[in-house]
Parts: C-alpha cells; structure tokens; sequence
C-alpha cells in the first residue's frame, strides 16, 4: 500500500491534530488546534480548519481575552455525522495565575463550522450548592463522539473533590470517564462565569476508590478510553451491547503495584433515566455517582499490566476487538488486541522495534496506523503484516502524535515538526492512498 505526501499547513504557528475524529464527515476539512506542543491548551486561543484539497485555512473559534493562564482551547474533533467541531475550552474566567487553565476548570464546547465564533455549551458545569442533575462539577477533557453522534465520552477531574483534598487526605481527585447525552441543563448564572449551563446531560460512569484492594477489580483511575464500535458489540451469548466504553484502569497486583489493564462498561440505552440511589451530581463531600444499569468489568489480567507511550484504546469497527499497547516477550512495545468479552490477548505487531505513539484503525477495520522507527507503519489486523508508508526520519521531525484516518479509508493525516529553533513548528500532513 503506498501513499503519496503533501504539507496541509505551513503558517508559523502550532498545529496540533488531536488523537481522533479529525476529518469532516464529508472528509474535506481537518480540524487542528494552534498549539506547538501539547502541553500548551491554557495558553491556545483558536480552532482552525484546513480543507485537504485547496489548503484554504478557515478560523472557527477564537477566544476572548485570551492570555498565559487562559481560558484556552485544545483537542478538537469532527462529530461523524455533523458539521459540528468540539473541543476542550478552559472556564471562561480563567485569566490569571489566580484562576489558570487546569484539570479541573475546562469543558467541552461545540462550533457549527457554517456558524464560526458561536460557542455551544455541551456539558454543564455548577461548583456552587446545592449542585445540579446532569452538570458536572469540575473539567471535562479529551471528548469523543460514539459511532452514531449522539453520546460523547470524555474523560473528568472534580473540582470539589480537589479542594476537598486539600483539607482532608482521605479523599482524592480521581480521574473517571464521564458520558455526555442530549438533553439540555440550566445552571443558575451568578456572574462569575465559573459556571455554564449545556445542551447535554452528563455523568460519570465508572467506579473508582483512593484506595484499591490489592488482587482486587477496583480502581483508583479511569482514563483514556474509547467508544466500542461503531454499533456497539456482540456479547458471548450472541446478544448486542449498543452502547459501551474501553478505558484503562489503574488497579494494584498482589503486590500492591499499580498496573494498567483494559476494562469496558457497557451503558444502558437510556442512560439519562438510570438514576440511582446516590445522587448523581455528587455531595460537598463525595464524587458524583454512577448511574444503576451501568456495568464494569475488567478485560485484561496481566502480571506487568499495559504500558507504553500514552495512548487511547481503539476498538475495531464491529466491536470485536479493543487494542492497546504492551511490551511484548522481548521487551519491546507492540500493539494487542483483546475481546471485548474478555479471553486471551493476541499480539498484533511483531515489530524489530517498539511502537512510538498512539495508533487508529481504519473505518474498515483492516489496518492500524501507528509511528514506529520514526516514520509511520501500518499493520493489517488479521495478518500482522507491516508496511513503512513514510520515509524514517530524524528525532527532531518524527512523527508526533496520532495519525487519523477520513471516513473513507483513503487518507491520514498526521503531525511533525518542521524547521529550527525558534522557527520550528507543527505543521499538518496529509498521506493520500496512491490506488
């Protein structure tokens, strides 16, 4: 399989694609956000598009009194089957040391593309008690949209749980994934502009605790995780599970070690009505609830655990397969697979060296991209057979980051670096498969 290159962006300037869903569902515009590096949202101010045949470059959102310390704006994605963009934004007040950009002061907000500079508040946020049904209370980040554009994952740090820490060394900020569903919330507006009402209703789904037993299925982290399918998947009975989630868990060995391993919760169809018992909001002194319904389970039970650069899981168009990285025999970092139901994992690259970065499989489900050796590779899912697509290059302009495919299969699009010191900077490239 060949492909042919071409530099989308050239403005001295970042240019940082996110880790998924960048093409537009018609596969002619690719959403970037202006960091040079990724630890650089608080102090971002716009979203842009590039249109991959003209190159024309189209300002989306840009924020208002932008400075060092925010609010900021970064990690942005395409809905599949919207012009909608959305992407992290840091509270709309966070413009100095006092009240920077972090964790937990950011949330997700949405562009129509035909409507630039018009910002959609998508999850709701309410630090203030009594705290509201369906908002959040601290930041959502990393958001991705499931198969059919209706849900949108993400991943959560509680601001009240922060704060609350700091007082009482029982208790913790921890990472869960949380879930997003359409349904408008309002939250009273204070003036303050530290909370905003949205047009979803959020959760959080996953369980975890500050302290996990060792040997135990509990969790002190929930993080990175992706939406199963396109549709879902087939449970061992034959049965379809429409709507679940891939994550990783950190749990501790017998040892008392942490670990990572891959765990799925599947989500009930009506996850706005799966209220339980505690509230969902949360309390001044614990974390918002996990609706009933929802199920957790881990997947994967190894003695080291996952590892290898930061990545997301992906899963296979029909749901079949979630992958991930671990060190294989040898030592080295390669991509496995493993059931949704659980089972064996299967090793899915054999390469001499390790994998370099986060990866994505194709809309068809034949091939994963990743960087590996400096360049990129693709691997076919059910033969392990590997292809350099790019030339290797040096350290200093390898690729960063995850290449993404369109909706069709026929492209990527992929980050590097480009020039020298002061002049060096992210630039977009599109790889377009020569037939």
């Amino acid at each position: 399989m060949k492909f042919e290159e071409t530099q989308l962006t050239t403005a001295p300037k970042g240019h940082t694609v996110h880790h998924t869903q960048v093409f537009s569902k018609d596969g002619r515009w690719v959403v970037y956000d202006t960091r040079n590096d990724d630890t650089q949202i608080g102090r971002t101010g716009s979203i842009e598009l590039v249109n991959v045949h003209t190159g024309e470059v189209r300002v989306v959102y840009r924020t208002a009194n932008q400075t060092l310390h925010g609010p900021g704006v970064g990690a942005a994605t395409f809905s599949p089957n919207r012009d909608l963009v959305l992407f992290i934004h840091g509270v709309r007040n966070a413009a100095d040391a006092s009240r920077p950009y972090s964790m937990t002061r950011r949330t997700g907000v949405a562009v129509d593309i035909d409507r630039p500079g018009h910002p959609i508040f998508m999850d709701a946020r309410d630090i203030i008690p009594p705290f509201t049904r369906g908002a959040l209370r601290g930041g959502t980040h990393a958001h991705s949209w499931s198969g059919d554009g209706q849900w949108i994952s993400f991943t959560y740090n509680d601001y009240i749980m922060e704060q609350l820490a700091k007082t009482d060394s029982s208790v913790a900020d921890l990472r869960m994934v949380g879930v997003m569903v359409p349904g408008h919330v309002e939250v009273p507006d204070d003036g303050s502009l530290e909370n905003n009402s949205g047009a979803y209703f959020s959760m959080v789904v996953t369980e975890v605790t500050e302290d996990p037993t060792p040997g135990s299925d509990e969790i002190d982290k929930a993080f990175d995780e992706c939406w199963i399918g396109t549709d879902g998947y087939r449970r061992s009975d034959g049965s379809k599970q429409r709507k679940a989630i891939a994550f990783q868990g950190n749990v501790r060995n017998g040892s008392g070690k942490t670990i990572t391993e891959v765990f799925v919760v599947d989500l009930p169809d009506s996850l706005r009505d799966a209220v339980g018992e505690q509230p969902l909001e949360g309390t001044v002194t614990s974390r918002p609830a996990v609706p009933q319904g929802i199920v957790q389970r881990r997947v994967t039970f190894s003695d080291c655990g996952i590892e290898g650069p930061r990545h997301w899981l992906r899963t296979t168009p029909d749901g079949s397969l979630i992958s991930y990285l671990a060190k294989d025999s040898g030592g080295l970092v390669q991509l496995f697979g493993v059931s949704p139901n659980g089972g064996h994992p299967r090793q899915l690259t054999h390469n001499p060296f390790p994998v370099q970065g986060p990866f994505n499989i194709s809309p068809d489900g034949q091939w994963v991209a990743y960087p590996a050796d400096n360049s990129l590779f693709l691997t076919e899912v059910t033969t392990g057979e590997s292809h350099r697509i790019t030339g290797r290059f040096d350290d200093d302009s390898k690729p960063v980051g995850a290449p993404g495919w369109s909706p069709d299969g026929d492209a990527m699009v992929y980050n590097r670096y480009v020039g020298t010191g002061d002049a060096r900077f992210l630039h977009v490239f599109l790889l377009t498969r020569i037939r």
